[in-house]
């Protein structure tokens, strides 16, 4: 039986999104068929098997200061996220760590029938995810330098980049995302999205 859902967050065109805790052996198929696949390259897992998949997430259930969930759209599960501690893991030691600060990642699960908007709105929820803990003050990301979609999207909910970095198994941007900015790209979002609304209305009536 899976846990049930830590957060949810509704996106005024594509519904409800959700957390659930993830759980290291029933969502170890899930979550094998999604971080091999080609188009989640930049996870770094594409060799893995279901077993190594399972021992990488147990290992994450185990730490404490690194969590992982398995996403749902519509209550059914479409996306991975993470949560770290960035003065503890991921970026210790590779940048001036503030209190307050949160390291997040995520990855869409792979389709066939992508449906426009979708990726902008799982990091969208999982932003508000992050945020919704009062102490929260700056989520702290560091995707590959190569990874341009990411950086679109980063951007598009308030990311800032502060540094190229070296990691040992890749070179990153080091962004930040403060709540303020967090909350000033929402609400640009948001009117982006009900101008759109009002423009097709215009065009089907």
């Amino acid at each position: 039986m899976t846990s049930p859902p830590l957060f949810e967050h509704t996106d005024a065109r594509l519904g409800t999104f959700a957390l659930r805790a993830l759980d290291p052996a029933a969502d170890a198929a899930l979550l094998h068929g999604w971080v091999t696949h080609p188009k989640a390259s930049f996870w770094m897992m594409q060799e893995a098997d279901e077993a190594e998949v399972a021992a990488e997430y147990r290992k994450i259930h185990e730490h404490p200061h690194h969590d992982a969930f398995i996403g749902l759209h519509e209550g059914r599960p479409a996306f991975l996220s993470e949560r770290y501690d960035p003065s503890r893991v991921e970026l210790a030691g590779l940048y001036p760590s503030r209190p307050g600060d949160v390291g997040m990642h995520f990855l869409c699960a792979p389709t066939d029938t992508p449906v426009h908007g979708f990726t902008l709105a799982v990091i969208t929820a999982v932003m508000e995810f992050c945020f919704s803990d009062p102490a929260v003050r700056r989520v702290v990301v560091e995707p590959d330098v190569r990874n341009d979609a990411v950086h679109a999207l980063n951007a598009a909910v308030g990311f800032e980049i502060v540094e190229r970095i070296a990691k040992p198994e890749k070179d990153a941007y080091l962004s930040i995302c403060t709540r303020e900015r967090f909350e000033a790209a929402r609400t640009a979002l948001a009117a982006d999205a009900a101008r759109t609304a009002r423009d097709a209305q215009g065009v089907t009536r």
